[in-house]
C-alpha cells in the first residue's frame, strides 16, 4: 500500500484519526493520535516528538526526533473506527534512521539480506493467559487444558473475535486453541513475507488480544512468562528459516534433509544461546519459566521433533523444502520482537559464516535426565536468572554488535537496574519463610 492508497481509504471510510505507532526499547507500543487532516504533511515531513521520554531513546539534550510513517502498515483498528500506521524513528534534519529505534535496527538487517537476494522468515507462536478478578485478585478465567472444548475452555469467543480483528488488520490466524495451563490460550498466525512484518504482527497481535479481552469481555490478557506457580508458562517459540534466490538454504535437495548451512545456523544459535536469552527472555519473571529440572526449553541442544531441546526441527513435513525450519523454544512474548529477531538472525548467520558445527542431535528425552547426567553428556543450560543472562550478553561480541552500541548500552543499563531492584525486593514468600528465624 502506498500513500495515495492510504489517503483514498481514509476518505472512503471517513476516518478522522490515525495513530502513529512505534515501540520503545522494551517493545512496549507507543503512539500519537493525529487528525487525518494532517496526513499529507505527516507523509511529507513526519511528526516531531520528545524522544527523551521514551525508554531507551535519547537524553534531554538530544530529544528532538521524528516519526516517519510506513504506509504499507496502514490498517483500520476495528474496535475504534480509527486507523494505525507504524512508524520509523528518525533524526529530524536528515531523516536518517535513529540508532535507538528497534524497528529500524531489524529493517536494516533485512535490507542487508535483500542485497544478497536473501529473506529471513519468522513464525512466532504466542501464548497468553486470560484472567478474571475474584475478590480483588486476578485468577485464570477457566480450568481448561490443551485443546479442550467448552465448558472447560471459556476462551473460544475471545480467541475467535481476536482472530477476526487480527485478520482485518492483516494478521491472518491459522489455528486457535486452549493451551495447557488454566486460562492459557494460543492463536497461531501465518508466516509473513519478512521478519519485519512478523515483528509488526507480534505487536498488533498483543494489542488486539488485550483490547478485545478488556473492552468486550471484561478480562485481563497477560503475556507474563510465568504468572502462576505450578502452572504452564507463556512462551513465544520462534520458527525460522532463511531463503536465498527463492530457495530454502536450510534444505539440501540432494538428501532431502537438513543442509550444512542449516546445521551451521543451528550451531550459531546454540553458541550464542546464553546471550540471546537476555534479549529473548528479558524479564526477571522469564526465569521462573526457564527452570532446569522441569519441562522447560533450557537445555542447549537440538534434535529432530524433540520438544525437550532448546532447538528442534519440527517433524510435521521435514522433507518439504518450504516447510523445513528450525524452532527456537526459549523466547517469551515479553521480548521486543524487533530486537529478538535481529539477535537470532545474527547468531544464526554467524554460525553459517564461521561454519559452526552443532553437537549431534538429541534423540532422547532430556527432561528424564538429572543435572549430573546432563553435565556428563556435556549439555549446558541457559542462564538461571536475568543477572546471569546479562553477564552472558556482556561477554558475547556478536550479539552485542547485533544490537548496536546505543541500544546495547541502554539495554544493559536498564536490565542491570531491574535486576538490582528485584534482588533487593522482599517477597511475600520470603517474609513467610524467614519471619521466625
Amino acid at each position: 500500500m502506498d500513500k495515495e492508497q492510504v489517503k483514498k481509504i481514509i476518505k472512503e471510510k471517513n476516518i478522522k484519526y490515525i495513530r502513529l505507532q512505534f515501540v520503545d526499547m522494551l517493545g512496549i507500543p507507543k503512539n500519537f493520535s493525529i487528525s487525518t487532516d494532517l496526513i499529507d504533511s505527516i507523509f511529507e515531513d513526519g511528526l516531531g516528538f520528545d524522544s527523551s521520554s521514551i525508554k531507551g531513546f535519547s537524553d534531554i539534550f538530544n530529544s528532538d526526533s521524528l516519526l516517519l510513517p510506513d504506509p504499507a502498515t496502514f490498517k483500520i483498528i476495528p474496535w475504534l473506527d480509527e486507523a494505525r500506521i507504524i512508524c520509523d524513528v528518525c533524526y529530524p534534519t536528515t531523516k536518517k534512521p535513529y540508532e535507538g529505534d528497534p524497528r529500524s535496527l531489524l529493517k536494516s538487517e533485512i535490507k542487508k539480506l535483500a542485497e544478497q537476494n536473501m529473506e529471513f522468515y519468522v513464525g512466532p507462536e504466542i501464548e497468553f493467559h486470560l484472567l478474571k478478578e475474584v475478590n480483588g485478585k486476578l485468577v485464570p478465567h477457566d480450568t481448561g487444558g490443551y485443546a479442550d472444548f467448552s465448558p472447560l475452555d471459556l476462551g473460544e469467543e475471545v480467541r475467535n473475535k481476536a482472530a477476526l480483528y487480527m485478520h482485518m488488520m492483516g494478521v491472518k490466524s491459522e489455528i486457535t486453541h486452549h493451551e495447557v495451563g488454566d486460562g492459557q490460550h494460543e492463536i497461531d498466525f501465518r508466516f509473513k513475507e519478512s521478519a519485519l512484518e512478523a515483528a509488526d504482527d507480534v505487536i498488533t497481535y498483543k494489542q488486539v488480544v488485550k483490547n478485545i479481552a478488556a473492552k468486550e469481555y471484561g478480562l485481563v490478557a497477560t503475556y507474563m512468562p510465568k504468572p502462576f506457580y505450578g502452572q504452564a508458562g507463556n512462551g513465544m517459540h520462534c520458527h525460522q528459516s532463511v531463503f536465498k534466490n527463492g530457495k530454502n538454504i536450510f534444505y539440501d535437495p540432494k538428501t532431502k534433509n537438513l543442509s550444512d548451512q542449516g546445521k551451521w545456523y543451528i550451531g550459531g544459535m546454540l553458541k550464542h544461546a546464553k546471550a540471546l536469552t537476555a534479549i529473548c527472555s528479558p524479564s526477571v519473571n522469564s526465569y521462573k519459566r526457564l527452570v532446569p529440572g522441569y519441562e522447560a526449553p533450557v537445555y542447549i541442544a537440538w534434535g529432530w521433533a524433540n520438544r525437550t531441546t532448546l532447538i528442534r526441527i519440527p517433524g510435521y513435513n521435514p522433507t518439504n523444502e518450504k516447510a523445513l525450519r528450525i524452532e527456537f523454544r526459549s523466547p517469551d512474548p515479553t521480548c521486543n520482537p524487533y530486537l529478538a529477531f535481529t539477535a537470532m538472525l545474527k547468531a544464526g548467520l554467524d554460525g553459517i559464516e564461521n561454519q559452526i558445527e552443532p553437537p549431534k542431535p538429541i534423540d532422547y528425552d532430556l527432561f528424564e535426565l538429572s543435572l549430573d547426567e546432563l553435565e556428563e553428556r556435556g549439555i549446558e543450560t541457559l542462564p538461571i536468572n536475568l543477572g546471569e543472562a546479562i553477564k552472558e550478553l556482556e561477554k558475547d561480541k556478536v550479539i552485542r554488535e547485533a544490537l548496536g552500541k546505543h541500544i546495547y548500552e541502554k539495554y544493559i543499563e536498564h536490565k542491570k537496574k531491574v535486576w538490582k531492584e528485584y534482588s533487593m525486593y522482599v517477597t511475600d514468600w520470603e517474609f513467610q519463610k524467614y519471619l521466625r528465624y
